[in-house]
């Protein structure tokens, strides 16, 4: 399974390895690892959609979930974590905000910064 640059439903971790799924152009300085079942990946979709996701975690009885994008789905990962605290669980807050950034290679060899984020929402 191959996944585009833009795709940023890739969990973060910040231990340097490359993942398989990333693209042979990117050489990103975080490790993707996507072992987390709590953890909601913010791409292109409609908020809602995302919305959606973290209530289902919690109904299934998380105590916690894991809000996580990368570049301009950042805006839109804090819109989710603000409707479901806001409008749908009141007794949800947020725990943690971690931030990075995460160095790319593309295929010209030039080095560009991609920035990402990870909500922490828990009950």
């Amino acid at each position: 399974m191959s996944k585009t640059t833009d795709d940023a439903e890739m969990p973060v971790s910040y231990t340097g390895d490359v993942a398989e799924d990333v693209p042979a152009a990117a050489t990103p300085t975080m490790r993707f690892d996507k072992s987390d079942d709590n953890t909601i990946f913010v791409g292109r979709k409609p908020s809602m959609a995302y919305v959606l996701g973290v209530i289902t975690q919690f109904n299934e009885g998380r105590d916690e979930v894991h809000v996580k994008a990368r570049g301009k789905a950042i805006s839109r990962a804090v819109d989710v974590a603000e409707i479901v605290r806001r409008r749908f669980l009141n007794d949800v807050q947020v725990k943690s905000i971690d931030i990075g950034t995460e160095e790319r290679e593309l295929e010209d060899k030039t080095k560009i910064n991609v920035s990402a984020i990870e909500i922490v929402l828990g009950k």
